[in-house]
């Protein structure tokens, strides 16, 4: 029998978007967090009891404290659960500031309900924010803005973050997300044996099914409704990022969005009079890792966690893939996507769709906090058809971090279980297989597996290069030619096992292709 005191149940979610305030009176992140939060205890019926009720609250990490090159001007929280705690009133026990990735919403989602069913405690808020649109714009008026507030502690970041690039890929210049992932996308590609044209066609085809979510959601930061000819074609609006991928095919973080997910005990939720149309169960819930390094992987079209982390999910529900009505799946790039589907089961044009939101790229894609935006509106959804599951996938890092979770009105038949994820972890390990070692001084007749050039807003500004040397056959990776030429014959052929030769430098090893 399930008690009461120990079943954990979301009862309140709220999201804001704002694409129109100007920078000197847009709010700061902390005050996105803030009025999200509000929306999410106001969901609940019972705003007041709730917010001063809250006994943990964690707030997602901020762009700004994750990505160097993303480091803000206007200065930082130094304990943003704190500062958060301040204006709505509450006094936690637990102030968390966990690690950076995308998984980390579901992974926080699924430590409350832990929490909740341990006796640790009744409830939880978990909240997010980034205000990227606003401080591009401040910057470009030079506007001073301070968003920074001192602490009288520090938070709880349950052990920080781990580096997610090796010291090789970031001395070829490989520490930006879109060159990882159009890595993956040529693996792919290679796979389905397409052309770069054949492959465009596809990659704008998927993109619009995003994009028409989006067009019909208030909260998405584009409503164009792009077309599959307008995502796919280069243009002045539209050019490459990491080459195969247009700016329309890469996740959108120049936006100000803020989510909020509030969970508690059923008896909590008794307390404070939730009704029953407004709760939600998370039924299942798994996470677990790739290979760390994406270049050390044996497969880039492939990620075993993503496989066995959906099928714990299910399994923990106790439901198979038929029985979900709706997808969120992280969709930073359409690489992460695909391979997403491949693990699940699922066709991409499944008629379920794949995202509730519109995806990073036309939702908005706000830093660590995307998934807070994708489990409060599945929640919304399943809340629309009672009785209904959705599932929520999200991706940390490089399709390296990957966490899952059902969402039902459903109240589950047993108790709330932790997932053994260490278990599910060993069994990633072993279908991982070893992984592929980095020749550190690689010389001689080599070609390409995988490539991308990387763009600025002036045209191509990288190659980057995985390879193999034909003798032997061991993994580099190297960077092309810094020459022009070089760069955009690279976008325009198909370069895929093209050969070369590899020459080790001190820190850069360099591919020269052949004419």
């Amino acid at each position: 029998m399930s008690d009461p005191a120990r079943n954990p149940v979301i009862v309140g979610v709220g999201q804001i978007t704002d694409k129109e305030t100007a920078p000197g009176a847009a709010r700061s992140p902390l005050g996105l967090m803030v009025d999200a939060t509000r929306l999410a205890a106001r969901d609940t019926g019972a705003p007041e009891a709730v917010l001063s009720g809250l006994e943990s609250i964690t707030a997602i990490r901020s762009f700004n404290d994750t990505v160097p090159a993303f480091k803000s001007p206007f200065g930082r929280l130094a304990n943003a659960p704190w500062s958060i705690a301040q204006r709505i009133g509450a006094s936690p026990r637990e102030f968390l500031y966990p690690p950076s990735g995308g998984d980390v919403p579901q992974r926080m989602v699924t430590r409350a309900c832990d929490q909740i069913a341990a006796g640790a405690i009744s409830s939880a808020l978990v909240v997010g924010s980034e205000a990227q649109r606003t401080e591009r714009n401040a910057k470009r008026a030079n506007l001073a803005l301070d968003w920074s507030e001192e602490a009288p502690f520090e938070p709880d970041e349950l052990g920080g973050t781990i580096a997610l690039y090796s010291p090789t890929e970031v001395a070829h210049g490989m520490r930006v997300p879109a060159v990882i992932y159009a890595l993956f996308e040529q693996a792919l590609r290679a796979r389905k044996r397409l052309t770069p044209a054949q492959r465009a066609i596809e990659l704008g085809r998927l993109c619009a099914g995003l994009a028409g979510v989006a067009q019909v959601n208030p909260l998405a930061a584009r409503n164009e409704g792009y077309s599959a000819e307008d995502i796919a074609t280069v243009s002045p609006r539209n050019r490459y990022v990491g080459f195969p991928y247009t700016r329309l095919m890469t996740a959108n973080v120049y936006v100000d969005q803020g989510a909020a997910v509030i969970v508690c005990s059923e008896a909590r939720a008794d307390e404070w009079g939730v009704p029953q149309d407004k709760r939600v169960y998370l039924h299942g819930s798994a996470h677990g890792h790739d290979e760390w390094f994406a270049t050390e992987r044996s497969r880039l079209d492939r990620s075993p966690a993503i496989h066995r982390v959906v099928r714990k999910a299910l399994d923990g529900a106790e439901i198979g893939i038929d029985q979900v009505s709706r997808f969120d799946l992280y969709s930073c790039f359409v690489s992460a996507i695909e391979v997403a589907c491949d693990e699940i089961g699922i066709a991409t044009d499944d008629p379920r769709g794949l995202t509730v939101t519109g995806g990073l790229s036309f939702f908005g894609g706000p830093g660590n906090n995307y998934v807070s935006h994708s489990i409060a509106e599945m929640v919304d959804q399943v809340r629309a058809r009672p009785g209904s599951y959705g599932l929520v996938t999200a991706n940390g890092g490089l399709l390296t971090k990957h966490a899952a979770g059902v969402y039902s009105t459903a109240r589950p038949a047993t108790p709330w279980r932790p997932s053994d994820d260490a278990r599910l972890q060993a069994e990633i390990d072993v279908a991982s297989g070893p992984k592929v070692p980095l020749n550190p001084t690689p010389a001689g007749s080599a070609k390409i597996e995988s490539y991308t050039v990387l763009n600025g807003p002036d045209g191509p500004e990288r190659g980057v290069v995985l390879g193999r040397l034909i003798e032997g056959g061991s993994r580099f990776v190297a960077n092309a030619p810094a020459d022009r030429a070089t760069l955009l014959r690279l976008q325009e052929i198909d370069a895929l096992g093209l050969g070369g030769r590899v020459t080790a430098g001190e820190a850069v090893n360099i591919f020269t292709p052949d004419a």
